[in-house]
């Protein structure tokens, strides 16, 4: 069986201490495919999950690591034309097969002034264009925000900013890309698939609280999911809390194809093709 664990911060300090582990225990776990998100701790270190993939290329005791670049949300403050040069450079490498984690992110107070936000995504829309390789998406309900950051952005909403965006920024250039850990609802999964998108489901899907996530995997076609940890985050259930690690994809993994009533088999199958596919990968 082949699982992929289609995003997962590998160069992130609690996962790169162990990095070795990490990997033994997602082999033993059947998880043969890895993506490195190479978002780093801002634009200055988003070249790490790149050079990670790179140390591992070929390394047949260790499971296929590719790599993403972009600049987080949370760091469009920093998205000066010196590092989108950088991801301009990033993006040509082929070890790097998707511009991301980019997106909206409205859940913080701190988080950088929504206009600023906003430039510095279509700013990677234009290079990912460029490269024509998929984008992959961010966006945390503004629903949930702090009320600190309610305050500050008042009732503007990030996945309906995201979406216009996307609608006229994106989805015409038919390259596609993912909605990464989603969280949203059946209707906006539905409309992210509507735009071209596949969606990829994480550990937080198996949290009680978040029945509408679970409504969403029931409405997303086979042909269009992925399943990942966003490890070090968002462990699943029984482990919810602790450090997640890409093996744990299994365990999502299980938990979706029960969801769906199939094996999971079939799911790992289903899965590992649409990533394949997406990113135009040998099997």
């Amino acid at each position: 069986m082949h699982i992929v664990d289609s995003h997962a911060h590998l160069d992130f300090q609690t996962l790169a201490g162990d990095l070795d582990g990490v990997l033994e225990r997602a082999l033993a776990a059947d998880v043969r495919t890895i993506l490195a998100v190479g978002i780093g701790d801002g634009p200055d270190t988003m070249h790490r999950a790149r050079d990670l993939a790179a140390s591992f290329s070929g390394n047949t005791k260790a499971p296929r690591i590719v790599a993403s670049a972009g600049i987080h949300p949370q760091e469009a403050n920093a998205a000066t034309p010196q590092a989108l040069a950088k991801l301009r450079e990033l993006a040509a490498d082929p070890l790097v097969v998707a511009i991301g984690e980019i997106g909206l992110d409205y859940y913080h107070a701190d988080n950088p002034d929504i206009s600023v936000q906003q430039d510095a995504f279509l700013a990677q829309l234009d290079i990912a264009r460029y490269v024509r390789k998929p984008i992959l998406i961010h966006c945390r309900t503004s629903e949930l925000a702090t009320p600190q950051a309610k305050a500050r952005f008042g009732t503007a909403d990030a996945a309906e900013d995201l979406f216009r965006l996307i609608e006229q920024h994106w989805t015409p250039h038919n390259i596609g890309g993912v909605m990464h850990c989603f969280s949203g609802t059946a209707a906006q999964a539905r409309r992210s698939l509507d735009l071209g998108f596949h969606v990829s489901f994480a550990g937080n899907s198996t949290y009680p609280r978040f029945p509408f996530i679970r409504e969403a995997i029931q409405v997303v076609p086979l042909d269009r999911m992925l399943v990942e940890t966003d490890s070090p985050f968002l462990a699943p259930v029984p482990h919810k809390g602790e450090r997640n690690e890409p093996a744990r994809t299994r365990i999502t993994a299980e938990f979706v194809a029960k969801e769906r009533a199939i094996s999971i088999e079939e799911l790992a199958a289903a899965t590992t093709a649409n990533f394949n596919r997406l990113f135009a990968l040998d099997e």
